[in-house]
Formats: C-alpha cells, sequence, structure tokens
C-alpha cells in the first residue's frame, strides 16, 4: 500500500479487531458492526484501498494478482490474497501483542481488511536474518548463510526509479523521514523482528527476511502498515529449507498456494505445531 490513505482513527492503538461476516468479498460495502465501503483511494500491485463511512478507517481488499521483478513477471493466482489477508491478520495480531503499534483494526471478510488511515512514509524497510536474494548478489554472501545479527535496510519507495537502496543520510536530504522518525522505524523493525522470528521458529518457519512499511496517523504517530504474508517476507521450512513465500513465484517453482496455505495453517496453530501438513513437503508444494 503507498501514497495517502486518509486521515488516522483517533487514539491510534486503541481500537481492538473487529471481526466482520466471513464471506465479505470485493463486492462487500459493510455490514454489522462494520463501516460502509466507499470509493476506490487506491490500487497497487496486490491490493486495493477505499475509503470508508468512518473517516479513520479504510478497507483494503487483498488480490489474487501476483507479480515479480518489478511488474515484469505477472499471474493471477486464485486465492492468494483470501490467504495473504487471513496470514495478515493473525501476524498483526503477534506484532501488537509484542508492543508495537499497527494500523490492524480487523477483518472485513477473508480477504478484506480494515485498517487505521495512515499516510505512508515512502520508505521500505527490509529486515534480513539469512542471506537471500540480493543481499547475496550485493555482498558475495551465500544463500542460507545466518547472519549474525539482523541486518536493516531501506528502500526508498519510488516504482519509477526501482525502488533503489538508500541510507539514513538520503532520507534525511530527500525528506522523507526525520531522524528521530528514522530511530523510531529501527527500533520498531527489530521488535517485530524479534517477535515474529520466536513465533514462527516455534511453527516450524523460518523468517529469512521481510519487507516492512510504516505510516503516520493523523496524530503524527508511526504504525506498522501494509501486509505481512508470504508476499512480504521469506519464510523457509525450519527442517527442510522449502520455500514457502513468493519465491515460489519468482523462481518458478509452482504451489504457491499449497505454500501460502501451509504458512496460514502453521500461524494459526499452537507452537511447536511445525509438522508438515499431508502434501507439503511432497510434490506438491517443491522447494
Amino acid at each position: 500500500m503507498t501514497g495517502t490513505s486518509g486521515a488516522a482513527a483517533a487514539g491510534g492503538q486503541a481500537a481492538r479487531p473487529v471481526q466482520g461476516p466471513a464471506g465479505a468479498g470485493p463486492a462487500a460495502t459493510g455490514g454489522p458492526g462494520l463501516p460502509r465501503r466507499l470509493e476506490r483511494l487506491y490500487e497497487g500491485k496486490a491490493k486495493v484501498v477505499y475509503r470508508t463511512s468512518d473517516p479513520g478507517l479504510v478497507w483494503i481488499h487483498f488480490k489474487d494478482d501476483t507479480t515479480a521483478f518489478d511488474g515484469k513477471k505477472r499471474a493471477f493466482i486464485p486465492g492468494k490474497g483470501r490467504l495473504n489477508a487471513l496470514i495478515s491478520a493473525h501476524l498483526f495480531r503477534v506484532v501488537e501483542d509484542a508492543g508495537v503499534p499497527t494500523h490492524f483494526a480487523g477483518l472485513a471478510g477473508e480477504r478484506d481488511m480494515l485498517a487505521r488511515a495512515v499516510k505512508i512514509i515512502p520508505i521500505e524497510v527490509v529486515v534480513r536474518n539469512v542471506v537471500a536474494g540480493s543481499l547475496a548478489r550485493r555482498l558475495g554472501l551465500p544463500e542460507g548463510q545466518p547472519l549474525p545479527e539482523a541486518v536493516v535496510e531501506l528502500y526508498y519507495k519510488r516504482d519509477d526509479l526501482g525502488d533503489p537502496l538508500i541510507n539514513r543520510s538520503h532520507a534525511r536530504v530527500l525528506g522523507l523521514a526525520r531522524d528521530e522518525e528514522l530511530d523510531r522505524i529501527q527500533d520498531m523493525a527489530l521488535a517485530i523482528n524479534r517477535a515474529l522470528r520466536d513465533f514462527l521458529l516455534d511453527r516450524g518457519l523460518v523468517l529469512v527476511d521481510f519487507k516492512l512499511e510504516f505510516g503516520r496517523d493523523a496524530g503524527g504517530q508511526i504504525l506498522l502498515a501494509d501486509e505481512i504474508s508470504p508476499d512480504t517476507c521469506r519464510f523457509w521450512d525450519r527442517t527442510t529449507g522449502q520455500r514457502l513465500d513468493k519465491d515460489r513465484f519468482r523462481q518458478g517453482l509452482g504451489g504457491e498456494v499449497e505454500a501460502y496455505a501451509e504458512v496460514l495453517r502453521r500461524v494459526t496453530a499452537g507452537a511447536g505445531d511445525g509438522s508438515p501438513a499431508a502434501g507439503a513437503g511432497t510434490g506438491e508444494v517443491r522447494s
């Protein structure tokens, strides 16, 4: 999600998740306890953001569209949006339980989410625990090598420039964020990493790396925004090393829906229940 999504709800983190009707979908315009969905504010590669009858909330619809390599590779994967919405909802709650404020305000169906309105800070924050992807290519390190400490990287959120890697000086010069905000973002990113890494490891998943986006609410508070899903994280099976994330699409491995469904099964299971489900680890989800 990018750009401005309206003024944030007063009170920020105080609101608790609201569970909407499970059948609500892209045509839903509200229901018992839910605001009405109004006009579209923004459509990105994987989500559509709508204004709602509550000025402090936006309605986020998760699409089944999938892209990689700056949109050069595209596909439609039925069911992916639903899985990402449900996984994100659960992991947002994990992050909130660790004391990190987020924009998550509840589900409005199986592929629709209500979120506190924020203005997105145009910086993508990537946290890395294990060498993979561009880090291996840039630094000549072997993929799969654990890092001795988490690495936090900043990328300028500009599709037309290819989202270049930047540093704090760039962020200040470009007017993207103040020093104290960058400090806060780094502290939040590391706290999110600790919470998710431990939670996922207990469920047999290694959090290799992940992308975060943050936004400012109407009062200037910084909230974690966007999503936390296999589209934005690398999840590897702790035992087999299977890739259970968007790399299955990037690398043409197939089995995206089965992999995402396995992540959902594990994140909603109890700690220690990290054994593969029936079919996972076979030809249905190939690493």
